[in-house]
């Protein structure tokens, strides 16, 4: 789940929050018992939050695309995404301040004429499909405002050293959230994740032709290896 993919409704839309909604979801399903989680992107993110605050409820968990935790490596997946930039592209986003003056829309078709940047090979009919829901720019402002003051202020990831549960983090080479940065930053206070890297592979490995079917495969024989 994306920050955007939930309104935010009258009070701000905070990672606590959507820490809480996931612990609602995680105890119904697992009635009581630990559940296996993997998260993409911003969800293994989240999926980090809700096991240091949930140890107990949280199994396994499988970090995919696994987004940034500090400053350097913010900075490092923006200097590849500029880098990843030409013209024409550039030249687009600036001229959707001129087509639109709807700023969810304009991060919208921004998100749309950068996507292929994350992507290295992908599987044509995922290529071509466009995200479906609805885009709360409120939401996602609030989500990640959040989550970087909680960085800033030695939270997270700090307090990933409660979570007690085996992680297995998945990671594309060509991805431009630089995996083994992600990978150092977490390891001293995770120091049981396992990192996996893929070659030929952008932010999402199931739409990748080269690693669909060894992304599948890798998650579900170490979801069967840490069975209770």
């Amino acid at each position: 789940m994306e920050p955007w993919q939930r309104g935010s409704g009258g009070s701000p839309l905070t990672v606590a929050r959507h820490v809480a909604d996931l612990h609602e979801l995680a105890v119904e399903l697992g009635g009581g018992s630990p559940v296996a989680i993997v998260g993409h992107s911003w969800g293994a993110m989240l999926a980090l939050c809700y096991a240091a605050e949930h140890p107990g409820t949280a199994g396994p968990i499988v970090l995919v695309g696994c987004g940034t935790f500090d400053q350097p490596g913010r900075r490092t997946m923006q200097a590849i995404i500029e880098e990843r930039m030409d013209n024409d592209v550039r030249n687009s986003i600036d001229r959707l301040s001129v087509d639109t003056t709807d700023p969810a829309e304009q991060f919208m078709q921004t998100y749309k004429l950068t996507r292929h940047i994350f992507d290295y090979d992908p599987i044509a009919p995922y290529a071509e499909k466009e995200e479906c829901e609805p885009f709360d720019l409120k939401a996602h402002n609030e989500t990640w405002s959040d989550m970087r003051r909680l960085q800033d202020d030695g939270t997270y990831p700090n307090g990933f050293a409660a979570i007690e549960s085996p992680v297995l983090m998945l990671h594309g080479q060509y991805d431009p959230h630089p995996g083994k940065m992600i990978r150092d930053s977490l390891l001293p206070v995770i120091p049981q994740l396992e990192y996996r890297e893929f070659e030929c592979c952008g932010h999402s490995p199931w739409i990748e032709k080269s690693s669909r079917e060894l992304f599948f495969s890798s998650i579900c024989e170490w979801l069967e290896e840490h069975r209770d």
